[in-house]
């Protein structure tokens, strides 16, 4: 019985994603004119499953993103600020 435990852990180990990784992204928001522009850009950031954290500067027109690859996309978080009116594109990613 303890054989077949061990297994069972071993196997849900093993087939848990291992590729998934905490990554942070810089995405360029030219649109935003106005001061209160980032916090609409940080509300749909935010509805974004797997988004942990967010910095949006109106000064740099730039949101920086850490999220969970296998919880979301970089596509996803651009659409998230497209559909808010404010086409964002990746800046720069961090491996």
């Amino acid at each position: 019985m303890k054989k077949l435990a061990a297994v069972l852990v071993l196997g849900l180990v093993l087939t848990a994603p291992a590729w998934a990784a905490i990554k942070t992204v810089t995405l360029a928001v030219p649109g935003m004119t106005c001061a209160t522009c980032p916090i609409t850009v940080k509300r749909a950031l935010n509805k974004v499953d797997g988004v942990t954290k967010i910095e949006v500067s109106y000064e740099k027109k730039e949101a920086v993103v850490t999220f969970d690859d296998a919880k979301t996309t970089l596509k996803s978080l651009t659409d998230a600020t497209t559909n808010v009116g404010y086409p964002s594109s990746v800046k720069l990613k961090s491996p």
